[in-house]
Formats: structure tokens, C-alpha cells, sequence
């Protein structure tokens, strides 16, 4: 038994571990995987399909300040994300994101698409933890109630408390994704914002300007 659970335990961790070594790759099979959590459409002035190729090495990769584009011609997309460094002091949250934008030519501009997603594992994880604690929480209301915790003071009292701390809980886990979304979030929009800036040639008062 403990074997099977030592090796279950490394078999998750791997799993974790490789879906997220996988998430960060932006190559043409891996950039569209991910749970999708938002999107987001723009405009972007004076860029051309041409113009666009141009700002990319022959590669398609385009190093930015704060994380990485690579672009696909073939397929009218451009993959992003912050750049993850090794011993960066920056603080990470178990939700990581990465952005892909799909190019629509028009007369003078081009539209853009971009998909913002997270990897699986977190996605389940999250809902798995919030899951267990809804439901073993209100296991716990039903199966107190049933056996008639709630008729005396004392066992309302105990009841109540249990509530309040599976509630705190539930609370605490909420802000914690929150935060954590909002952060990743701001960093992704930074490696946009970078990308624009780069693909308008335009610097960061003006672009903020046209973005409004």
C-alpha cells in the first residue's frame, strides 16, 4: 500500500509537471493548449501581414522585455507569454497564462483575437479542491442535522463554528485564485501591451493613448 501510494504520488507530480512543461511551449502544436479562461479583441493600426513578418527574426521569435511572441504566418497567430526564468525572484502562482492572438486583416487595420489560457492541471485542481471542500462542508451540515447536532445549544454552537471555518476556507481559497489571476493577468497584458508597442511603433504614452 505504500508503494502504490508513493507511486501514485510521483505519478501525479509528474503529470502536474509535464502538463505545465508542455503549457509553456509555444510551438505550433502546443500554443493552443490550455483552458481557456478569457478573451479579448483589439485593434491594431497600420499593420500589414508583411509589416508584422518584418518585426520577427526568421525564426518568428520576438524576445520582449518582459516575456516572449512567437509568430505563425501560416496560421495568422501569434503566441505570447512572460518569460519564465529559472531563479527569477519574481513571485508565481500555480496559475500561469499564456495568450494566443489571431490576426484579421482589414483596409488599415488589423483585428486581433486573443485567447488567454492556463494549464489543465490548475484548471482541475482548482475545481477539484473547491469540490471537495463545497461538498464535504455540506456533507457535514446534512449529516450533523440528521443526527440532531443542532438541538442542543452546545451542539449549534459546534456546529456553527465548523461552518465559519469551512466558509474561511472557501473565502481564503477564492481570493487566493483571484490574486493570483489578476497577477498573471497583468503580466500577460504587459507582453501584449510590449507587443503593440513593438508591431505600432509607437511608444508607451501613445499606445496607451489609442488603446483608450
Amino acid at each position: 500500500m505504500i508503494l502504490a501510494g508513493l507511486f501514485a504520488t510521483v505519478l501525479f507530480i509528474g503529470l502536474i509537471v509535464g502538463d505545465w512543461l508542455y503549457f509553456i511551449r509555444l510551438t505550433p502544436d502546443a500554443i493552443r493548449y490550455g483552458c481557456s479562461v478569457a478573451r479579448s479583441q483589439d485593434r491594431w493600426t497600420g499593420n500589414t501581414p508583411a509589416s508584422v513578418r518584418d518585426r520577427f527574426t526568421d525564426n518568428g521569435v520576438l524576445m520582449l522585455p518582459h516575456g516572449v511572441a512567437w509568430f505563425y504566418p501560416d496560421l495568422s497567430q501569434i503566441a505570447i507569454r512572460p518569460q519564465y526564468r529559472l531563479f527569477s525572484m519574481s513571485f508565481r502562482t500555480a496559475w500561469p497564462m499564456k495568450g494566443l492572438i489571431h490576426l484579421s486583416t482589414g483596409d488599415q487595420t488589423m483585428g486581433t483575437l486573443c485567447v488567454k489560457r492556463i494549464p489543465w492541471s490548475s484548471a482541475l485542481i482548482t475545481l477539484v479542491w473547491f469540490g471537495l471542500v463545497s461538498i464535504g462542508s455540506l456533507t457535514f451540515v446534512i449529516t450533523y442535522a440528521m443526527e440532531g447536532g443542532f438541538t442542543s445549544l452546545r451542539g449549534l454552537l459546534i456546529g456553527a463554528g465548523i461552518i465559519g471555518i469551512a466558509l474561511l476556507v472557501l473565502a481564503f481559497g477564492l481570493v487566493t485564485v483571484m490574486i493570483s489571476y489578476r497577477l498573471e493577468h497583468s503580466r500577460l497584458t504587459q507582453v501584449y501591451d510590449e507587443l503593440r508597442e513593438v508591431l505600432e511603433g509607437l511608444p508607451r504614452s501613445e499606445s496607451d493613448a489609442a488603446t483608450r
